[in-house]
């Protein structure tokens, strides 16, 4: 089976990426690099249809969901864990889940990887229902902890999509959406968490990125739901206030602590000339969005 896999393949340009000079390797590392998004735009389409099936999914109160083993698994929990403090969610909106638990975020958990049950009773954990998006990350294709959380993603009725970096992936049998982004052969044979983790940041960048733009987390590029929790946040609030609003720093100041600290409506109560209470009013009746409460 790992023969036919490009990213089990040697790379023809590092054979002798032992006797490369630091200079060299860093080079070659540069250039293989810069094929990664290359390999992702052709599967642009696919990822779109996950956003969108993604924000319905949240629309619903649904979540998003990323199942993954090792540095697949690695990756979904550090883009579930960003979502709070850039967009203001619930840690529950966007899960990671990796093969062997929490443990196996810092530690290598042998054999946990290779059990679908496993995944489903992660999953199970979660409640897994309908209104859910579960995505399945694994550079190989052929996870069989991704599978088995696919394959139970699909008997709850959960729209389900997988990540690979192989074309014709084994996972992308048991999604609704697959993306296979083909990154080819790594400098080092075998290490997925280069160009292939590369690729799967970048996606997963993408995926939870759009769908809260999606759902009114973003105004123009400001990422107005950010949560305020130290005092360089703070500082970026003012300063998204100032921004968006096009004012200064003192009228930008003076309406984030008439909102309470909440950026959204310090910005409607100065472009509105509008109470506290009108602007939470307002955003409430536009779902969130700045735009439409404007």
């Amino acid at each position: 089976m790992l023969e036919r896999l490009s990213t089990e393949n040697r790379n023809k340009n590092t054979m002798n990426l032992d006797e490369m000079t630091v200079r060299e390797v860093l080079q070659v590392m540069n250039e293989e690099d810069r094929s990664v998004p290359a390999a992702i735009h052709s599967e642009l389409p696919q990822i779109e249809q996950i956003v969108k099936h993604t924000v319905e999914a949240f629309k619903k109160g649904g979540r998003l969901i990323y199942l993954g083993a090792g540095t697949s698994g690695r990756l979904g929990i550090l883009d579930a864990a960003e979502c709070p403090p850039t967009f203001g969610t619930v840690s529950s909106m966007v899960h990671g889940l990796i093969a062997g638990g929490e443990k196996a975020i810092m530690t290598a958990v042998e054999g946990a990887e290779d059990s679908e049950e496993l995944a489903k009773r992660d999953l199970t954990a979660l409640s897994l229902n309908a209104n859910d998006v579960v995505v399945g990350i694994a550079a190989s294709g052929r996870t069989p902890y991704v599978i088995g959380g696919l394959k139970f993603a699909k008997s709850r009725g959960a729209v389900s999509g997988s990540i690979s970096c192989n074309k014709h992936a084994e996972i992308s049998k048991y999604a609704d959406i697959a993306v296979e982004a083909d990154t080819g052969s790594e400098i080092l044979t075998g290490s997925t968490r280069l160009k292939a983790g590369t690729a799967q940041k970048m996606i997963l960048n993408m995926i939870s990125t759009a769908a809260m733009i999606g759902i009114g987390k973003v105004y123009k590029n400001l990422m107005v739901d950010v949560q305020p929790t130290n005092q360089k946040l703070v500082e970026r609030a003012k300063r998204i206030i100032m921004q968006a609003a096009e004012t200064d720093y003192e009228t930008a100041e003076r309406y984030y602590k008439e909102a309470g600290g909440h950026v959204k409506t310090a910005i409607v109560m100065i472009l509105t000339n509008c109470t506290y209470d009108e602007a939470i009013k307002r955003l409430s009746e536009a779902e969130g969005f700045i735009r439409k409460a404007l």
